[in-house]
């Protein structure tokens, strides 16, 4: 493999080169770029400033391949680069928030051993959630946003205001992965065999383990031990409890708490500590996060009408963890991540396949996400049932989620939806109760007129 340099300063681009196992070093460029496409395409002037990087790199060095790269994003003919101060990141944030944008990223290649050189681009449109300047705040509170195209990370906490994607992500981060391996490869520079080789070795021979899941009752192996996965939930809370406020009412805390620790005396796994937490949010909405952290928003405490129906959503929640359905979910997203390498390196050149896998990936996640909610509701009838609560609960609070439903706005129909529709939530759970089911529940009222 031949050495590699990187002309670049970001911090995004050397970690993500790190994460694929490239070893290469850093030859941090200073040229004047061009951000006026008066007379020039987007596309064009991301990769006229990257070949001006690869070419000032490349005059430092004898021997390698030279990889630049050069980041923008417009949004009304409007190009937002890296801001110049926080003023300047505070009025981009805001204002990138408020409409889609697309980015480009060019990329430059150049082989000093036989003089080629190789220039492309790739483009992504990004949508985000409309951001108050409390939230900004919060946001460059914990992050700086200088150094930053745009003034966020889409790799690190950037990644809460992201609504969806239309393209490559690792663009957004600031270095198309699938782009640069195309590039290297009409190159004839073998990188990534090397790279591949490194994720096979990290995924598995590196803490790789079987365990049996009291949950599913099968033998699953898990790349994550315990202890990462309690470091991650931590790591995680962390994050959460920056962007969110605890409530203040210590008796609604304390409510939950013990309800949470009768369903945790009575659930199928006692190897971690749960936490139980409280958000002020109006949002009726319950969420876990792995190695046994459990919130619950105040407008779901407030919805509750008794101590049954928030045990049903606890013990929900805590079934989750138990299944540890979090942490096979990032498998399958570290997994999609060395299938779409492999099937770069096929000799049709990854296109046809490469759509498979993406296909492939989408109903591999989206079954996971239905068959987990479903297991997670029968989870949770058995633990409500064993901590001396009324499982029968589990259905009169979905049922006012799903009369919750109808009352929202109508949304289009989407068919890679991820979770299951409240009333085969019902149905599975009067299942697992044993209750009589009915004609009607088979039918999907979720897109039925709302009143």
């Amino acid at each position: 493999m031949p050495d590699i340099y990187l002309a670049s300063r970001s911090k995004a681009r050397r970690e993500l080169l790190k994460s694929l196992g490239i070893k290469f070093k850093v030859i941090p460029v200073d040229i004047k770029e061009k951000s006026n496409p008066k007379y020039s395409s987007y596309a064009r002037l991301v990769r006229h400033n990257a070949l001006l990087k690869a070419r000032a790199a490349g005059r430092r060095v004898e021997s390698g391949v030279i990889i630049a790269a050069d980041t923008l994003m417009v949004q009304d003919k409007i190009i937002f680069v890296k801001p110049k101060n926080l003023a300047d990141a505070r009025r981009m944030l805001k204002n990138l928030s408020a409409k889609p944008q697309t980015v480009y990223t060019g990329i430059a290649l150049i082989d000093k051993d036989s003089g080629r050189e190789s220039c492309d681009y790739e483009k992504t449109k990004v949508y985000m959630d409309k951001l108050s300047d409390n939230d900004i705040d919060n946001y460059f509170a914990c992050v700086s946003p200088l150094g930053k195209a745009g003034s966020y990370d889409i790799s690190g906490r950037g990644a809460f205001f992201i609504r969806r994607i239309e393209g490559c992500f690792y663009n957004v981060v600031g270095l198309p992965i699938r782009k640069l391996y195309r590039m290297l490869r009409k190159l004839d520079i073998k990188v990534f065999s090397f790279a591949i080789c490194y994720m096979l070795y990290a995924i598995f021979l590196c803490g790789c383990s079987t365990e049996y899941n009291v949950a599913t009752n099968k033998e699953e192996t898990f790349f994550y031990t315990t202890e990462k996965e309690v470091a991650m939930g931590k790591a995680i809370d962390r994050q959460v409890l920056t962007q969110h406020k605890l409530t203040e009412d210590l008796l609604v805390q304390k409510r939950i708490e013990d309800i949470g620790r009768k369903i945790v005396a009575v659930c199928d796994r006692k190897d971690i500590d749960y936490h139980f937490k409280v958000l002020e949010d109006d949002e009726v909405n319950a969420v876990s996060l792995p190695g046994g952290f459990v919130y619950v928003n105040s407008g779901l405490v407030k919805r509750a009408a008794n101590d049954d129906e928030l045990a049903a959503v606890l013990a929900h929640e805590v079934g989750h963890i138990v299944a540890r359905h979090s942490i096979k979910k990032l498998q399958g997203m570290m997994g999609y991540t060395l299938l779409r390498l492999l099937t770069l390196a096929a000799p049709s050149g990854g296109g046809a396949v490469g759509g498979a896998a993406d296909a492939a990936f989408n109903e591999l996640m989206l079954g996971y996400s239905r068959e987990d909610e479903f297991l997670a509701d029968q989870m949770s009838v058995r633990y409500t049932k064993l901590a001396g609560y009324n499982p029968h609960a589990m259905i009169d609070f979905l049922k006012k989620l799903k009369e919750s439903d109808r009352r929202k706005p109508l949304r289009q129909i989407n068919y890679f939806k991820t979770h299951p529709y409240v009333p085969d939530r019902i149905r599975v759970v009067k299942q697992a109760l044993g209750e009589s089911i009915g004609f009607s529940d088979y039918i999907n009222t979720e897109q039925q007129p709302h009143d």
